[in-house]
Order: structure tokens, then C-alpha cells, then sequence
């Protein structure tokens, strides 16, 4: 157990000099299983074994999905559908920005390709029509982590193959949990905005001409509102695995982005495959260290040990649960979505099974968690992102942050945490699960 701390400080000290995170797991698996005794040749195999897996060939193909469908002119699409229905009201912008990023997390599954996407179209757009910089990119960076919890979701694929889960039963249980943190961060965009003079709205259209609006851009935006409908449907229907599913997308992304929307040619479909399997193999060095130290971790009994830690801290369901929580937020501060999700279930899947404690509930629990420390610093991966597209100093956007996450995310994790029925009722329903 001793051993297993001083290794995970080792990693956060090279997370924190900027050591890419696969090397810095990488030297982690490997010190660990040095120290304790573990033959390295043969947790090698079974982080190839892991890897090459059916299931998880579903990543690189949503990634492949996501980036040529960001590349095709879908965000724009989406944009002005959404800016529609409430673009012309006060704070309507804001809005936008975070319903979009919904819609693009069922499309891209990642939250940095939302942030790329609709960030630099929306960051500067909010700026120009009166919105402080600081607010336009906190709503930003919060709003991408939707993508985490509308699927497709990358992290609930890796999360569910790691733990041994199903992975139409985790995208199921983050469903409402994101449509209602949807909602808190518009209203809290709406209300943070109420006093502020400086924004600039467009005249009210008349109900005809406003419908007329929606129509047309609905009417354009047509093709990329099916895919995740796609996407899901063939999953839910039984029609195929979400392996399948994802190759479908890619299927279905080509020529809609080539023919429909006219923003895919064939040098920007090879630049885009090449950016999907840089971001793919980034991911897959990751994943191949951290099932390396899964696996030397359960041979030393490590989730065990944990659990009886935990369990002497208190034997308090409720206190045990926000102990997990606060250590997944730790996580999400450290390392990316991804990462964080494979730790969740290695360290935690085992312990909350200990405490009676539904591992599709977890997955939402986990899922929650871990979006609000990528935009938690020190770290955040995501707010340092958002913070790029804009080119402001931290100072400028932190306040703002801080105001989303205690008044919108914080709420939302705990909601989640303590009412079960959020994250199950969806799959109890569509899938029958216990």
C-alpha cells in the first residue's frame, strides 16, 4: 500500500513537470512493478491483450467520427440551429454555447474537440456582442465537459471496458445528469448576465418569421442532429455493438461532410485522419500503462487494501462516498478524462462494489466528477484550453469558473452522488438492468 502512495506521488510530480502522461504512467507501471516483485514480461502481454480488444476499437473510430464531423462544417450548423430558438434574447449567446456543446459532445465524444470547435467560434462572437471575455470563455470550458456525459462518451468507452461493464449502460446513466447540468449552467449564465448593459441582442423577430428561422436552420442542420440519433439507435435497438456503431459514424460522416455540408475535401479528410490517429495512438500509449498497473495493482491486492482504508476512516456510506468524490476530483485536476476514467475503475470500481453501490451508478458518478476537475485548477486541462482559444490570462477567467463549478457542478455531483435514480432509471428502463 506504502508502495503504491510513494508511486502515484512519483506520477503527479511528473504530471506536474509537464512529463507527457503516458511516459509518466509508463514510469510509474514500471517502478511499481519493480518494487514489488512483478515479472514485467508478464504484464506487458496484458496490457497488449487489454488494448487490442474488440470493445475498445470503438475509440479510435469515435475519435475518427468526431474529428472529420468538427472538420465538415457541423459546428456551424449546429450553432445557428440552436442560436434560433434563443439567440436573440439576453444572454441568449451564452446559451447557445452550452446546448451546442451538448449537441457536439454527442457527436465528438471529446471535450477538448468541443472546445476547439465551437470555442473559437463562440469566444470571440460572445465577446463582440458585449459579453466579458472572462465569463464567454468559463462558459466555455465548463460547458465542453458535457461531452463527457452526452454520449458517445470516450471516457464512459474506456471507463466500462477497464471495469468490465457495459458500455450502453454507462452512456445510458449520464444522459440525465448532463441534460440537467445543461440546464443549471444556462440558467446560471442568464443570471449572472441579468444586470450586465454592455450586451448587445438582436430585435425580437415576429413568432412567423422567428419559426421560419428554425426551419431553415433546423432544415440544414438536419444531418447532424441524425448522427448521434444514429449512433444511438443502433445501439439501443440491438442492431449493433457500439463498436459498430462507431464504425457506422465514420460510415455516415464521410460523405455527409464531403456532400452535404461541403466542408470536407479530400486533403482535409487526410489531414483529419492524420490528427485522429495522433490523437488515438496519444490515448492508446496511455491506456497500455495504466492496464500494466491495473494489473500488477490487483496482484498486490491494492483496491482491497484501499477499501479497508476507507472503511476505517468511517463505516458511514455517506462519508466513504464523499471521500471518493473528493479523491476523483483530485484525479480530474491531475490527468485528462481518459486517464482519470481507467483510475476510476481500476482503484475505486472495486471498493464501491465492497459498499453495495451500483457500478452504472458509479460510472455517473464518476463521469460528473472528473468533468468538473478537468476545469478544476491547478490543473484543468480544459479551462487552460479554453483559456488558449481566448488568449486571456487566468486571472481574467478564474473568477467566473469558480462561480459555474460551486453554484452549478458542485450541486450537480452531489446530486448525482446521493440519488441513485438519475444514473439508473434510464438503463433499468431502455436496457432492464438490476
Amino acid at each position: 500500500m506504502v508502495t503504491f502512495l510513494l508511486v502515484m506521488l512519483v506520477v503527479i510530480v511528473l504530471l506536474l513537470i509537464e512529463i507527457p502522461v503516458a511516459f509518466a504512467f509508463g514510469i510509474g507501471a514500471l517502478m511499481f512493478a519493480a518494487v514489488t516483485g512483478n515479472n514485467i514480461s508478464f504484464l506487458v502481454p496484458h496490457g497488449f491483450n487489454t488494448a487490442s480488444g474488440f470493445a475498445l476499437l470503438a475509440l479510435p473510430l469515435f475519435v475518427l467520427a468526431g474529428t472529420l464531423m468538427a472538420v465538415g462544417g457541423i459546428s456551424e450548423r449546429l450553432l445557428d440551429f440552436v442560436n434560433s430558438f434563443v439567440g436573440r434574447i439576453k444572454g441568449g449567446l451564452g446559451a447557445v454555447t452550452v446546448i451546442t456543446c451538448a449537441l457536439f459532445g454527442a457527436i465528438s465524444g471529446s471535450s477538448s474537440a468541443a472546445i476547439a470547435a465551437i470555442g473559437q467560434i463562440m469566444i470571440p462572437r460572445m465577446v463582440r456582442e458585449g459579453y466579458p471575455a472572462g465569463h464567454a470563455t468559463a462558459l466555455v470550458a465548463c460547458s465542453s465537459v458535457l461531452a463527457l456525459l452526452i454520449p458517445p462518451s470516450i471516457p464512459m468507452i474506456v471507463f466500462s471496458i477497464t471495469g468490465g461493464l457495459s458500455v450502453g449502460a454507462a452512456f445510458l446513466s449520464t444522459i440525465i445528469p448532463g441534460l440537467m447540468l445543461a440546464v443549471i449552467y444556462c440558467g446560471l449564465n442568464f443570471w449572472f448576465l441579468r444586470n450586465n448593459t454592455s450586451i448587445t441582442v438582436e430585435a425580437p423577430l415576429s413568432f412567423v418569421e422567428a419559426g421560419k428561422g428554425v426551419a431553415r436552420s433546423g432544415y440544414k442542420a438536419s444531418f447532424a442532429l441524425l448522427m448521434p440519433l444514429l449512433i444511438l439507435g443502433v445501439i439501443y435497438s440491438g442492431i449493433a455493438t457500439p463498436t459498430e456503431a462507431a464504425a457506422i459514424a465514420v460510415i455516415y460522416a464521410i460523405p455527409v461532410g464531403i456532400y452535404i455540408y461541403k466542408g470536407l475535401t479530400l486533403q482535409s479528410l487526410g489531414d483529419a485522419t492524420v490528427r485522429a490517429v495522433i490523437t488515438t495512438g496519444s490515448i492508446m500509449a496511455v491506456l497500455f500503462f495504466l492496464f500494466i498497473m491495473s494489473r500488477a495493482m490487483i496482484l498486490e491486492q491494492i483496491p482491497n487494501q484501499l477499501a479497508d482504508a476507507l472503511l476505517q476512516i468511517s463505516d458511514n456510506r455517506i462519508i466513504i462516498l464523499l471521500v471518493i468524490n473528493l479523491l476523483l476530483l483530485l484525479i480530474g485536476m491531475i490527468v485528462d478524462d481518459i486517464s482519470g476514467a481507467v483510475l476510476a475503475a481500476i482503484i475505486f470500481l472495486p471498493i464501491v462494489s465492497q459498499l453495495g453501490i451500483h457500478p452504472i451508478h458509479f460510472a455517473a458518478i464518476v463521469g460528473v466528477n472528473l468533468g468538473m476537475g478537468n476545469v478544476s485548477p491547478p490543473c484543468a486541462p480544459m479551462l487552460y484550453m479554453a483559456g488558449g482559444v481566448s488568449k486571456l490570462p487566468l486571472d481574467k477567467y478564474i473568477g467566473p469558473t469558480l462561480k459555474f463549478l460551486l453554484l452549478g457542478h458542485l450541486p450537480m455531483v452531489l446530486i448525482v452522488t446521493f440519488i441513485p435514480d438519475l444514473a439508473l432509471y434510464l438503463p433499468r428502463t431502455l436496457m432492464g438492468i438490476e
